[in-house]
C-alpha cells in the first residue's frame, strides 16, 4: 500500500490509543520535504552505534512539500514530494512523533509523565498498524534537548509551534502477515477503560504471565534494538496486597478532588452528554465515568462534580466518600497491575542505584517514558485480546508522597508509572470519542 494511504489507515487506528482524560496529546509529522528527509536521515544515522552524521540546520523549508498549505495530509496519494505519482520501490519514510503542548495536562507535575506515556502508546499502535500494511519501523531515534543541534523544528513553517518532537521513526517496505491489520483494528477498537465492577473469578496465572511478557513485544523497541523490557510488570493477586492497595486508595483517592487546579482541569474534560463528547472528540461523559445513570442522578452528579460545588462538598467529606467507593471497587477486583521502571539490581530491592534502569528517585528521562508507553500499549492490547479490562488508579501515582508510599507498601520493583485494576467486566462500558485523526497529522 502507498505510504500516504497506509498512514491514514494507521492514524485512524492509533487515534484510539489510551491517554489521560482522553486528552490525546500527540502529533505526527510525516517528512515529505526533501530537506526535512535529509535531516531525519542524518539524525537516525547519528543515533546509531558509531554514527557521526552531521545534522543539517533548519530542518528544511516547507516549500517543496506536497499537500495542503498548513501541512495536513492531502495532495498526491503517494506522498512523493515531486508529485510524480510514482512510489519508489525501496524508499524509506520518516515520521516524527510529537507532544502537542496545546493538548497536554499541566495541573500536576506527574502529568508530564502521563503525557509521554500517552504519546508512546500512540506511537506503538501507529507503528503496529503501519507494519500490518507493509511498512515496518526499522529505525528509531529518541529526540532529547539539542538533538537537532539548535536547529528549528522539522519542516520549518509547517511544523506546529505547539508540537515538541519526541522521537523519529524510519519505516521501510516489508512483508505484512495476512490478517494482522484486521486483528489489530478489532483489538484497538475493543480496548477501553471499564470503571464498572469486575467478576471475582481469579485470572489464570498463565494468562498473567503472557500479559507480563507482552510488555516487551514492542514494535518501537524492536526498531530501536533496545535490550530487554523497558518496564517491570507486577501483578497484585493475593488478598493481602489487594487489601493494601484498597487501603491506599481509601486513604489517598480523594486527593485530586481536593486539589483545586487538578480537579478544575479534570472537570474541563467531563462532557455534558454524548452529543457534546462527539463534537469535542475528547474527554469523557458521566456514563463513561460511572456507567449508566438515570436522568435525575445524572443531573445530581453533574452538579456535585462542578468545581465550585466540590469545594463546598469537601468540607462534608464528599472527596473521601468518592475515594471509599473507588477503594471498594479495587478491593473486589481479582487483580491489579503495576508497571514500573525496574530499579532493582536483581535482589528485588526497589531503588537500588546499581541497575541501569534505576533513576535514584529522579524523574526518568523522556525517552525512557516513551518506551514505557509503548510497553503499556502492548500490555493493554494483550489484556484486551484475553478478554480482560483495565481501570487505571492514577491518583496513587500523581503525588510524590502517595506514589512513594504506594511503592513501599506494595514492595514494587521500582518507580511506578502505571497502576490499574484488572479483571473480567460484569457490564460493558461505552468507549470514549476521538478527534479526527487528520488533526494530529502534518506533512513536514
Amino acid at each position: 500500500m502507498a505510504f500516504h494511504d497506509a498512514l491514514q489507515v494507521a492514524a485512524a487506528i492509533a487515534a484510539r490509543a489510551p491517554s489521560s482524560h482522553n486528552c490525546q496529546p500527540w502529533g505526527v509529522g510525516w517528512a515529505t520535504d526533501a530537506a526535512t528527509r535529509r535531516t531525519a536521515a542524518a539524525l537516525l544515522a547519528a543515533g546509531e552505534p558509531g554514527g557521526r552524521a552531521a545534522v543539517s540546520p533548519g530542518g528544511g523549508s516547507a516549500g517543496t512539500a506536497a499537500g495542503a498549505p498548513d501541512g495536513r495530509l492531502g495532495g498526491t496519494p503517494d506522498g512523493t514530494p515531486d508529485g510524480s505519482g510514482r512510489v519508489p520501490s525501496r524508499r524509506s519514510e520518516y515520521l516524527v512523533l510529537a507532544l502537542d503542548r496545546a493538548r497536554e495536562l499541566t495541573a500536576l507535575p506527574a502529568h508530564a509523565t502521563e503525557m509521554l506515556l500517552s504519546c508512546g502508546s500512540h506511537g506503538e499502535i501507529l507503528a503496529r498498524a503501519l507494519a500490518a500494511q507493509g511498512w515496518r519501523a526499522d529505525g528509531v531515534r529518541l529526540l532529547g534537548p539539542g538533538a537537532t543541534g539548535g536547529a528549528p523544528p522539522f519542516g520549518g513553517d509547517r511544523w506546529p509551534r505547539a508540537w515538541e518532537p519526541l522521537c523519529l521513526l524510519r519505516l521501510s517496505p516489508a512483508p505484512a502477515p495476512p490478517g494482522d491489520l484486521a486483528a489489530l483494528r478489532e483489538t484497538v477498537g475493543a480496548r477501553h477503560t471499564n470503571r464498572g465492577p469486575y467478576r471475582p473469578e481469579a485470572i489464570d496465572p498463565g494468562v498473567l504471565a503472557r500479559l507480563a511478557s507482552s510488555a516487551a513485544e514492542s514494535a518501537l523497541l524492536r526498531a530501536q534494538q533496545a535490550p530487554g523490557a523497558p518496564v517491570a510488570v507486577r501483578h497484585l493477586v493475593g488478598a493481602p496486597e489487594r487489601a493494601a492497595l484498597a487501603e491506599l486508595v481509601a486513604r489517598h483517592g480523594g486527593r485530586d478532588f481536593a486539589h483545586r487546579a487538578a480537579w478544575r482541569e479534570t472537570h474541563a474534560y467531563i462532557r455534558r452528554d454524548e452529543a457534546e463528547a462527539a463534537r469535542a472528540g475528547d474527554g469523557f461523559t458521566l456514563g463513561q465515568l460511572f456507567g449508566e445513570l438515570s436522568p435525575p442522578r445524572r443531573l445530581g452528579m453533574r452538579a456535585a462534580l462542578a468545581p465550585a460545588t466540590m469545594r463546598l462538598l469537601r468540607h462534608a467529606g464528599y472527596d473521601r466518600f468518592l475515594a471509599r467507593q473507588l477503594a471498594a471497587a479495587v478491593r473486589r477486583s481479582p487483580a491489579a497491575v503495576a508497571l514500573c521502571f525496574d530499579g532493582s539490581d536483581g535482589s528485588g530491592r526497589p531503588g537500588n542505584p546499581a541497575g541501569p534502569g534505576d533513576f535514584g528517585g529522579r524523574t526518568p528521562d523522556a525517552g525512557s517514558v516513551l518506551r514505557a508507553g509503548a510497553a503499556l500499549a502492548g500490555y493493554w492490547l494483550a489484556a484486551t485480546r484475553a478478554g480482560l479490562v483495565l481501570h487505571p488508579v492514577s491518583v496513587l501515582l500523581q503525588h510524590e508522597d502517595v506514589r512513594d508510599a504506594c511503592e513501599r507498601r506494595l514492595a514494587l520493583p521500582g518507580r511506578a508509572l502505571f497502576l490499574s485494576r484488572l479483571g473480567y467486566a460484569v457490564t460493558a462500558f461505552p468507549s470514549s470519542h476521538r478527534r479526527s485523526p487528520s488533526l494530529a497529522l502534518r506533512r513536514v
